[in-house]
């Protein structure tokens, strides 16, 4: 029996047997050609292949996990497309008169360089995507293709790593975990291993890839992130028993549907959930949320090949309050930038985009964009209970002007005869230490602040939360960010405006107790942490 550290992504327990990971990858060796539009001819048909699989797996990947996370794949059309990429293999066939292969591994190669020496953590992950969709492309070519378990027998998946279309395209019925030698719990395949409900431990290390073989017994402690390889009768039983009693607790957060989220002395507090698309409402139902708590508008605008009109967001926007029947729906405006790049808005390269051009910034220098979705969104507001909130907030200035532009719309469908609610709420995100710090100043101008913590941990301790290599760094219960969020609550208290906290830090169990003893009047979640949440309210006494 021998243990294993690595690091739990999603906390649930597995006991079978190991499927190694293996790709059938082509050696692929450089020819030299005469006919090289054949070979030309032959990249557009691996081209069309490639995207057809695309297609087949972002459709199983919204199915499964959702259209926020799905968006990765759209990513990888995209690039398939992109024309400097594609340049570059017709150049090496057409100067260096080679095989398609070798101009598409030259290719890679050469762009995941380029993007690996950027000092931006965004660009330098997209070398990783690089790869992907080359590989792919190079399987298209040579026949080949990736491997996994054929039988029918459910196993655990070991890999080095796991691109996002390999997790993806995985069978979920034939998987009991996986676990990966190298990885971040930040990275795509991670963040779809939580949202797919498996299994999963990353960072195992490669002496555990090199001592793993297929049909080796494993048990995957998703929880604690412990490998334990051959394991003996006694430690399978124990492990078993855990399995069990994960089971009873799945079920026991089931007869939780229908309760209030009130403690043993009496305290309520509003849970919600955090969604990326109209397709994620059904989950949102389907885990009894009291309402939306984020709504992230963007992911209109990411899967548009150009601006959304204002009628394509007003039918998105009604379809989402309908469907939550008078439940609160708060829908946050264009949060783009950073980590979330579009190419038709025709962004400039900034050296430091988490900092640059984005969210609100964008939409008060870009009016004519921030007015469309103004108008869709108040139109909406005639159908349900809508919040509108304002993103990456820094001074009373830019809530100022954003109520202007909200007034000039009011006014305008007053004139055209639309209707709207008069009353629609306004809140506005507390991602940044400025909003924090002023945050006396900025809550009797609106009726909500919403606790955006991913991103309010990066601005206070000065990590960029896309960097793995800072995570040793980032500390999400550092007490500069817990004293910025009690601050937060009481100037919102103090000048009767609520707060609620939408960021990752709402979910953590082990903070519950600090936020309601804080004041906070809402948590807003990812739709499967709904009744954990729950469970956790209702055990609180916070009389004592």
């Amino acid at each position: 029996m021998v243990v294993y550290q690595g690091k739990g992504v999603y906390g649930a327990v597995a006991v079978g047997k190991v499927s190694v990971f293996s790709r059938s990858s082509a050696d692929v060796r450089r020819v030299n050609v005469n006919d090289t539009e054949k070979e030309l001819l032959r990249v557009e048909a691996a081209k069309e292949m490639a995207a057809q699989q695309l297609e087949e797996i972002h459709s199983k990947a919204l199915k499964e996990v959702g259209e926020a996370n799905a968006e990765i794949f759209e990513v990888h059309l995209m690039m398939l497309d992109d024309e400097d990429y594609n340049d570059s293999i017709k150049s090496i066939i057409e100067t260096q008169k080679v095989n398609a292969e070798y101009a598409v591994a030259v290719t890679a190669d050469n762009f995941a360089e380029m993007f690996s020496s950027m000092d931006d953590a965004y660009m330098q992950a997209r070398a990783a995507d690089v790869k992907d969709i080359s590989d792919r492309l190079i399987s298209c070519l040579t026949g080949g293709g990736k491997t996994e378990n054929s039988s029918d027998e459910k196993m655990i998946i070991c890999a080095d790593d796991l691109a996002p279309s390999e997790t993806v395209s995985l069978d979920k019925d034939k998987v009991l975990a996986f676990v990966t030698a190298f990885g971040s719990s930040n990275s795509h395949t991670a963040i779809l291993a939580r949202n797919m409900n498996i299994p999963a431990v990353i960072s195992a290390g490669e002496d555990f890839l090199k001592n793993i073989h297929d049909g080796d017994m494993l048990i995957v402690d998703g929880h604690t992130g412990q490998l334990i390889v051959s394991p003996d009768d006694v430690t399978i039983a124990k492990y078993t028993a855990k399995q069990a009693e994960d089971a009873r607790k799945k079920q026991l957060l089931q007869e939780l549907k229908g309760k209030e989220n009130i403690t043993l002395d009496g305290r309520k507090i509003n849970i919600f959930a955090n969604i990326g698309g109209v397709g994620s409402i059904g989950a949102v139902l389907a885990n009894d949320a009291g309402g939306i708590g984020l709504f992230r508008s963007e992911f209109l605008y990411l899967e548009s090949e150009d601006y959304p009109t204002e009628e394509q967001q007003f039918s998105a926007y009604r379809k989402v309050l309908e469907s939550m029947a008078g439940k609160k729906v708060i829908i946050r405006t264009l949060d783009i930038g950073a980590d979330k790049q579009i190419d038709y808005f025709g962004l400039e390269k900034e050296d430091n985009p988490a900092l640059g051009l984005r969210a609100v910034r964008i939409c008060l220098t870009r009016p004519e964009i921030f007015k469309t979705q103004l108008r869709a969104l108040y139109r909406a507001s005639a159908f349900g209970d809508l919040g509108i909130m304002f993103p990456m907030i820094t001074s009373v200035a830019e809530v100022e002007k954003c109520l202007a532009v909200c007034e000039e719309v009011k006014a305008e469908l007053k004139s055209d005869g639309i209707r709207f609610n008069e009353n629609t709420e306004i809140g506005i995100m507390i991602e940044t230490p400025a909003a924090a710090v002023i945050s006396d100043l900025l809550a009797p101008l609106v009726d909500f602040f919403s606790v955006g913590t991913n991103d309010l941990t990066q601005y206070t301790l000065a990590c960029d939360r896309q960097n793995a290599k800072l995570e040793p760094f980032v500390d999400t219960h550092h007490e500069a960010v817990l004293r910025l969020i009690e601050m937060a609550a009481n100037n919102a208290h103090k000048n009767g405006t609520w707060i609620g906290i939408c960021g990752e830090l709402a979910a953590d169990l082990t903070l519950t107790e600090t936020f309601m003893r804080m004041g906070i009047d809402e948590l807003s979640v990812s739709p499967p942490y709904v009744l954990p949440l729950r469970e956790k309210v209702r055990s609180l006494d916070l009389s004592r």
